[in-house]
């Protein structure tokens, strides 16, 4: 209850200092992949949107009591992920607790995560966002919803979501790559233009969760 009780404190005081993390997930795909990203976009956030958020992101196992405290948890890579019971069980602690998890598939995840989010939410379908989601809207508009960061093969990208009770806690970010974009600039090369693009988007993730 205490974790929880700081979960909530995180989420409704944003004066406070928030903490972000990682989740590191069993497998055998590459949870550490972007290892640039999360500073990256806490740096553009802090500097942008008036966020506090420490900026060295936390690392955190789905069955640590610890995920409790964080009021974001990012999760990528691009192959095999497997949650054991007590990932699930704590994870769904977690989403009905007031926390969220943003899910970005880093192009090779799709096969993967889709049954284990539904290990999570039997009862629950991914439901893609429109493009007039509050999360597209602020601070940063994106008139045509998610942006597309990184060509793969040619698949417009997809925003999709877990809902409970009318309020997004699961997002679910296909073929886009917008971590990549959140990467230092010489990781990918991608022009200044893509990556303000890629973190702006994360900037509206960010102030979503803070602000709903």
């Amino acid at each position: 209850m205490k974790k929880l009780f700081l979960l909530f404190l995180f989420i409704s005081i944003p004066s406070f200092s928030q903490e972000i993390a990682l989740l590191k997930y069993s497998g055998g795909g590459d949870w550490y992949a972007n290892p640039t990203s999360l500073p990256n976009l806490i740096k553009f956030c802090n500097a942008n949107i008036n966020t506090r958020i420490k900026a060295k992101p936390g690392t955190v196992e789905p069955s640590n009591p610890d995920l409790l405290s964080y009021p974001f948890v990012h999760m990528t890579g691009h192959g095999n992920v497997v949650f054991s019971d007590a990932d699930v069980t704590n994870l769904r602690n977690y989403l009905y607790g007031g926390g969220f998890l943003h899910i970005d598939d880093n192009y090779g995840m799709d096969q993967y995560i889709r049954k284990e989010i539904k290990k999570i939410f039997p009862n629950n379908e991914l439901i893609e966002l429109p493009a007039n989601h509050a999360i597209f809207q602020k601070p940063f508009l994106f008139s045509g919803g998610l942006p597309k960061i990184h060509e793969h093969d040619g698949k417009r990208p997809q925003a999709f979501g877990i809902f409970i009770e009318n309020k997004l806690v699961l997002l679910y970010t296909f073929q886009c790559d917008l971590g990549d974009g959140w990467e230092d600039a010489e990781v990918h090369n991608d022009p200044l233009e893509i990556r303000q693009k890629a973190l702006k988007m994360g900037a509206n993730i960010i102030n979503y969760i803070f602000t709903n």
